[in-house]
């Protein structure tokens, strides 16, 4: 026949149970800011945009920086040790609001101070 056009044949399809991907069970991270050696209030905070953190807890770094004030034994003065909570928590510096319970850097510090208390 001239003109017909030749329609293609379906082929079958093999289909398949799909698998199951196994579940990755990550260890429980149980850090909350009451229950951790508050490793992030033991770095030094640089003060880059003015968040209204009272003059008494800042200090001036060796480069003229402004920095948060730390205690003789390198805690940050804003903490209170006995809560472990900051004091000044409304007004805490930009990177202590970006610093996230939990997230890798918190991890890594965490690590990083158990490491050294071994």
């Amino acid at each position: 026949m001239v003109g017909r056009v030749s329609r293609p044949r379906a082929t079958a399809v093999h289909c398949t149970a799909m698998s199951t991907i196994p579940h990755l069970q990550l260890p429980a991270d149980d850090a909350s800011c009451s229950n951790c050696a508050a490793c992030c209030c033991q770095l030094e905070v640089m003060l880059i945009t003015e968040t209204g953190v009272p003059q008494r807890f800042i200090t001036t770094d060796a480069w003229g920086g402004e920095v948060m004030h730390r205690l003789d034994d390198g805690w940050c003065a804003a903490l209170d040790r006995d809560s472990m909570r900051c004091t000044i928590y409304e007004v805490r510096p930009l990177i202590c609001r970006e610093f996230e319970m939990g997230s890798a850097e918190c991890r890594d510090e965490r690590q990083g101070m158990a490491a050294i208390y071994r």
